[in-house]
């Protein structure tokens, strides 16, 4: 069985910095695909950035040239660097990887707020 363990997320004023990580472990086939989404208060689950395993990224609009997405292969670990925090990037952050099927973490809240 596949285990994702997150690390990372806090609380942060707007401005501010956080990063983000997700350690897979146990999967028995080659991890793809690798992303986070969040689930803000009151809105569906959004995609928040993916990234393959040739290192081929996507964003959503709303996070573009602000969050990066990486990974380490060797560690099946999924980062996510978060620059230039707004308060609606409050939310709980949930990194997901593809194998066989889809596997979630179990969620790392972020606050921006001042």
């Amino acid at each position: 069985q596949v285990q994702l363990v997150q690390s990372g997320g806090g609380l942060v004023q707007p401005g501010g910095s956080l990063s983000l990580s997700c350690a897979a472990s146990g999967s028995r086939f080659s991890i793809s695909d690798m992303g986070w989404y969040r689930l803000a208060p009151g809105k569906q689950r959004d995609l928040v950035a993916s990234i393959t395993n040739d290192g081929s990224t996507n964003y959503a609009d709303s996070v573009k040239g602000r969050f990066t997405i990486s990974r380490d292969n060797a560690k099946n670990t999924v980062y996510l660097q978060m620059d230039s925090l707004k308060p609606e990037d409050t939310a709980v952050y949930y990194c997901y990887v593809m194998t066989r099927a889809r596997y979630w973490g179990t969620g790392t809240q972020v606050t921006v707020s001042s």
